[in-house]
């Protein structure tokens, strides 16, 4: 454990990320090199999948592109393998065609991060790889940090608000909207729960979880998160890694694992047409489901690039709507009577968080 972590402290010194990349088909290994060489990254190639899994067992990667269509192993049971000693190395899954990658269950059940179809241009894959060299240093930095805590437990809880804190204002400088966003998501969710009656440690979990919902956009390109212009469906795509993202960076430490399925699951919708998970009814964390309206209303009364804020009889029209669909039709009549009832608590949130 401690070699790993003097490993991982040691890749964040000199910014020297190791990559390995494993396709039986030299030829993609081959041009995998040639690209990944002109990057800062060091890289390694291997055609035998057997050998990539003995190799990890030695070594430290911090990044892993994993074809899928291998012999004598798939892509998956690779994974496997290397999931049995190694929960945290961050893999890309690379395949011939999007049809022929293995089901979304598996993608989960293994943890692997993403995918990407093979193509005689790496913009897409690159694009991925940076994305997930920012997730893996944040996680070392948590993982660092936890490290510390363990040896002075008194001051835990006051670090760790400290790191929240950090963490935040590393997304705030990437992205203006977050700016003033996250705190009023907080403090809305917190409302939402003294109003059913959580405990305060419940409220204490909807305050953090609320701050650092959007954390993994420190994963997001900075042209996509500072884009004035409508995104593309893969930009769109990219977006909605941001949960998934979050997830993966607090995952390090155990001290977040209260505020995890607020980060993860903030974007599910009640029908089981949101992301990352497609949860539904129930099944999505009853903290998330709060976070998720809270999150939707500060994003339909703020005012964006693109638009101004929307009024608040149109707002009110639109939760309504999405009773049963997107929202819990329980926790969205709790917030319609806060609107209704109570909305001075509203005014003086939106008074004290201003929209940037």
């Amino acid at each position: 454990m401690r070699k790993a972590l003097q490993n991982q402290q040691n890749t964040l010194t000199n910014e020297k990320y190791r990559i390995i990349a494993v396709d039986d088909e030299i030829g993609i290994i081959e041009s995998l090199s040639v690209f990944l060489k002109k990057t800062e990254y060091d890289f390694v190639g291997i055609t035998d999948p057997v050998e990539a899994i003995e190799r990890i067992k030695r070594e430290h990667f911090d990044l892993m592109l994993l074809d899928f269509m291998m012999a004598p192993l798939h892509g998956d049971e690779v994974v496997e393998e290397i999931r049995k000693f190694n929960k945290e190395l961050y893999i890309l899954l690379l395949t011939g065609h999007k049809d022929l990658a293995p089901p979304l269950e598996t993608i989960k059940r293994l943890e692997i991060q993403g995918y990407c179809e093979k193509s005689d241009k790496f913009d897409q894959l690159l694009l991925l790889i940076e994305s997930g060299i920012k997730s893996i240093k944040q996680m070392y930095e948590i993982k660092r940090i936890n490290e510390e805590l363990e040896e002075s437990n008194e001051k835990l809880e006051q670090a760790y608000l400290d790191m929240v804190q950090t963490l935040r204002y590393t997304v705030e400088a990437k992205d203006s909207y977050t700016r003033g966003h996250s705190d009023r998501v907080s403090e809305y969710s917190v409302l939402i729960g003294e109003k059913i009656g959580l405990s305060e440690e419940q409220l204490k979990t909807l305050k953090v979880g609320g701050l650092f919902h959007d954390i993994g956009k420190i994963g997001i390109p900075d042209s996509i998160l500072q884009k004035q212009a409508k995104l593309t469906d893969d930009e769109y795509s990219e977006i909605k890694n941001h949960p998934s993202i979050g997830a993966h960076i607090l995952g390090a430490a155990s001290i977040f694992k209260e505020i995890i399925p607020i980060v993860k699951h903030h974007h599910e919708r009640y029908d089981g047409r949101g992301y990352p998970s497609g949860l539904a009814g129930e099944n999505i964390p009853y903290l998330a489901r709060i976070a998720a309206i809270a999150d939707t209303f500060d994003a339909m009364t703020s005012r964006r690039s693109y638009r101004d804020a929307l009024e608040l009889q149109i707002v009110k029209d639109e939760i309504e709507r999405c009773k049963g669909t997107q929202f819990d039709p329980q926790l969205a009549d709790v917030f319609l009577n806060i609107l209704n009832n109570d909305f001075g608590k509203i005014q003086a949130i939106q008074e004290k968080y201003k929209s940037i």
